[in-house]
């Protein structure tokens, strides 16, 4: 358990880190990539040759005997949801750290890029159930809170339920929001809710994994245990078709979420804990501009 103190140092250390990345990558790719609500009415000018006719601002223009376009504006104020998976399985990790100390980092620098925007940022911190509901702000006191309670919060229970998490989203949020959400996704049940989801949100999908959840070692009889239901059993790392229907499972669940995400009208990225997610975000934010 981290001290108070390590607690700040750390908190301290994703904002340097998240900020830098908003400021020197993200800025104009978040911006471009999530649209706002829509145009507002900003001011009227005088007509130029090209303005479209359907702006002309009669009124204005009758007053003054010469012709006057309305001019707009995009609305540009957004509100970004964090649907964060801390469940058991969040807590494994074999090369750089844990898949949620990856979900972490994302979360900060997602959660910094709308706020340096000037955007309303929540989270909803869940595992079987909903732990923690943090409502939409802006503002970099906000920002912070949102990376301790990403740091500290442990689930209670230990299994994932996306669909509860994804339910109690639409009906918090009124108001459509980008959400990204952040877990290895295992939870069979979640299509329906996403679907639904999808259809009000601008949902996109984070699945991190472990390079071990794709690929077991030679070595040997391993005692295994599921994180998340506690079932032990004894394995043969060394035969090979064992390793092969590991790897299999993985890619079949894989390609699962591919296509749940693709039917609901849903993004969805894979980034390893050993992977740059830099790079995988920035790529999305460009392709998404």
């Amino acid at each position: 358990m981290l001290t108070t103190a390590e607690i700040l140092k750390k908190v301290k250390e994703l904002e340097i880190k998240s900020k830098k990345l908003t400021r020197h990558l993200f800025t104009g790719e978040y911006h471009s990539a999530f649209k706002g609500k829509g145009m507002s009415f900003k001011e009227v000018r005088e007509y130029h040759a090209g303005d479209d006719i359907r702006f002309i601002d009669w009124n204005v223009s009758a007053r003054f005997n010469h012709p006057f376009s309305k001019l707009f504006e995009e609305e540009r104020e957004l509100t970004m949801m964090l649907l964060v998976d801390i469940s058991a399985s969040s807590l494994f990790g074999t090369v750089h750290a844990r898949k949620k100390d990856l979900v972490t980092e994302i979360g900060a620098v997602l959660g910094f890029s709308a706020i340096s925007n000037n955007d309303k940022v929540g989270a909803i911190l869940f595992s079987e159930g909903i732990e923690e509901y943090i409502p939409p702000k802006k503002g970099r006191d906000h920002g912070l809170f949102i990376v301790r309670e990403l740091l500290t919060k442990e689930g209670k229970k230990k299994g994932t339920n996306l669909s509860n998490a994804l339910r109690y989203l639409n009906n918090t949020t009124r108001q459509k929001s980008i959400v990204f959400v952040l877990s290895d996704f295992l939870d069979p049940g979640f299509p329906d809710a996403l679907r639904v989801a999808g259809k009000k949100h601008d949902v996109i999908g984070i699945k991190v994994y472990d390079p071990m959840d794709m690929q077991l070692p030679d070595a040997g009889l391993l005692q295994v245990e599921d994180a998340e239901t506690g079932k032990q059993m004894v394995i043969d790392s060394s035969d090979y078709i064992v390793r092969k229907e590991y790897q299999d499972a993985f890619f079949n669940h894989t390609e699962w979420c591919k296509q749940v995400f693709l039917k609901a009208g849903c993004d969805l990225l894979h980034i390893s804990t050993k992977e740059d997610y830099v790079k995988v975000l920035q790529k999305f934010f460009i392709g998404r501009s």
